[in-house]
């Protein structure tokens, strides 16, 4: 491994490392050459206060990781089937580096070729399905993956859940996006399918292994799962849905967006039927999302 990618990886392994702070220290140090596990190096780039009460309290463990543990930490992914995609490594997928602040650095376990293969839509929706959804997932996605659509998903209870085991029952392909790290899978009850699809399949953090999830990385895994996909595709959701959150990320990057329509009694299908108003494509059939992912 070289230094520079080396040194990246390190970065991210520090807790309370954001996207824009590893930008503005990047572009103060675009090698990385310098000793920036050094708490003094950051005051002098100014990107924290000065006080280190407040940077400890923001860095928690800013010092607890060394440059030169990182390989040891790496060799050890290794050996537990682990792969580090930095965004500067030629096997990073192109579509997410078009995103707005796409992941540094992805942590992936599975088949690394499902990066390589287009079409991939995103499939979201409630966490509490219904017998509605679950029986839209049956009727259009065997189609789906006869075309070869890889299904990109968020590992969550309902709709993603289903979305994963019906790309598999059918004999499709499908990419789990998860918050926190890939020892930590949340819920703790698809541990299983995660296993499984670690086996056969592919699922990706943006975060170090052993990170736990917090609330914020779930929105925020949002912005991959739809950037890794030509299309998003909301099954099921509520008016203040997280899957609106992803359906955004995909109109703000210029993806096809489309909806489910269901019942104006179903509190799950109020947020699908707003999307079409705003413009989403309505489904009704398979064919209404492969004639706009031009298959």
């Amino acid at each position: 491994m070289d230094d520079f990618r080396e040194r990246l990886i390190a970065l991210l392994h520090h807790s309370g490392m954001s996207w824009n702070t590893v930008l503005q220290i990047m572009k103060k140090d675009p090698t990385l050459q310098s000793n920036i596990h050094n708490e003094s190096r950051f005051c002098q780039y100014n990107l924290f206060p000065s006080s280190t009460n407040t940077i400890t309290k923001n860095i928690p463990s800013f010092t607890s990781i060394k440059f030169e543990n990182i390989s040891q930490q790496i060799e050890q992914y290794e050996k537990n089937g682990i792969k580090v995609i930095t965004i500067f490594d030629q096997n990073y997928p192109s579509l997410l580096k078009e995103i707005y602040q796409p992941p540094w650095v992805l942590f992936v376990k599975g088949d690394l070729s499902l990066l390589e293969i287009q079409p991939k839509l995103a499939v979201v929706g409630s966490r509490q399905a219904t017998p509605y959804g679950k029986n839209a997932i049956c009727l259009m996605f065997p189609p789906l993956v006869e075309k070869g659509v890889v299904i990109v998903s968020g590992l969550a209870s309902g709709i993603d859940t289903l979305a994963h085991e019906y790309a598999m029952k059918y004999g499709g392909k499908t990419i789990a996006v998860i918050a926190g790290g890939l020892y930590h899978i949340y819920p703790k009850e698809n541990a299983g399918l995660a296993n499984e699809m670690m086996n056969s399949q592919l699922v990706i953090s943006e975060y170090p292994p052993d990170t736990k999830p917090l609330r914020w990385h779930f929105p925020a895994r949002n912005r991959i799962i739809s950037g890794l996909s030509n299309g998003t595709f909301i099954i099921e959701a509520k008016r203040k849905s997280g899957s609106l959150i992803t359906a955004n990320y995909a109109v703000n990057e210029g993806r096809e967006v489309f909806s489910l329509p269901g019942s104006i009694f179903n509190q799950n299908s109020l947020g699908t039927n707003d999307l079409i108003k705003q413009g989403a494509k309505l489904v009704m059939s398979s064919k209404d999302i492969l004639e706009e992912l031009r298959i």
